[in-house]
């Protein structure tokens, strides 16, 4: 019996993850396609790997993310995907009856500077973003290309240690997410002008980016995802800035832009007039 449930899952939890959030309900994003808004939040798929963007939390697997979506045990959720995708898409070997990895230590991607060109035509000519806090970026180390054409944003905590990165594919796959291993309570990306006490917070690296550029004369951080309650932020109110929160302008953003607010008064909303701040520029 314990080897047939087991067969079961294995199977089960290779099912292709858009698969099963079309199936839950789930709806896609129609600027980014790697985005997925569903009841429990914002979801972006890599392969088997997910994560949740409003919840900050990820998984692996079929299993693991009906389990999330539904608020299930694992028989319910085995159960369910057996009746409802008996048909699994096969994945690749290194998915193949695995359990989620556990977490690794964050190592920043590896600079690959023959691709820069194509990140910098990318954030110049597709989302818009001045030629200006671009090359700042660069100059700083905060903003490279990797060997995948990605643009990676890092993540800068206390003494500007690295400790996370934001990736966004410039070319064929237009996605973005997270190095493994970052720690986004320790730090965040940003942009920001001198002598300023004013900082506005957004969803991503691209949203930042582009509130400077319509705005310069603040810092720009993302919580790389709608996250109402980073870790760094009472440190920042502590010390007397004043703090905006700019979330998309969507269900999402509302819902995480509300409980902040109710977590620190003191933060007032900034509501972008479209979806979100990138939207803005590019109108």
């Amino acid at each position: 019996m314990f080897e047939d449930i087991r067969g079961k899952a294995d199977l089960a939890r290779n099912i292709d993850l858009i698969e099963v959030l079309k199936r839950a309900g789930g709806l896609r994003d129609n600027q980014d396609r790697a985005k997925w808004h569903t009841c429990q939040g914002v979801i972006t798929v890599t392969g088997q790997k997910f994560m949740n963007w409003t919840q900050s939390v990820g998984g692996g697997g079929a299993i693991d993310l009906i389990m999330h979506l539904k608020e299930w045990n694992f028989r319910s959720a085995l159960s369910w995907l057996l009746e409802n995708l008996s048909s699994p898409v096969a994945r690749s070997p290194e998915y193949v009856g695995s359990k989620p990895t556990a977490k690794r230590a964050f190592t920043p991607p590896e600079r690959d500077d023959p691709n820069l060109p194509k990140v910098i035509d990318y954030l110049r000519y597709d989302r818009c973003i001045p030629t200006m806090p671009i090359n700042m970026l660069i100059r700083s180390g905060k903003l490279y290309a990797d060997k995948r054409c990605n643009a990676v944003f890092l993540l800068l905590g206390k003494e500007k240690k690295v400790v996370g990165a934001e990736l966004r594919g410039t070319i064929n796959s237009r996605w973005h997410g997270m190095t493994p291993g970052s720690k986004k309570g320790l730090g965040a990306f940003y942009v920001k002008s001198q002598n300023t006490k004013k900082i506005v917070l957004c969803e991503s690296a691209i949203d930042a980016l582009s509130y400077f550029a319509l705005h310069p004369d603040c810092t720009a951080a993302s919580t790389s995802g709608a996250k109402p309650n980073p870790a760094w932020l009472p440190l920042f109110i502590a010390k007397g800035f004043e703090i905006y929160c700019g979330f998309d302008n969507d269900e999402t953003g509302e819902k995480a832009a509300n409980k902040m607010i109710h977590l620190y008064p003191m933060v007032k909303r900034l509501r972008p007039t479209k979806h979100d701040w990138n939207e803005v520029l590019r109108s």
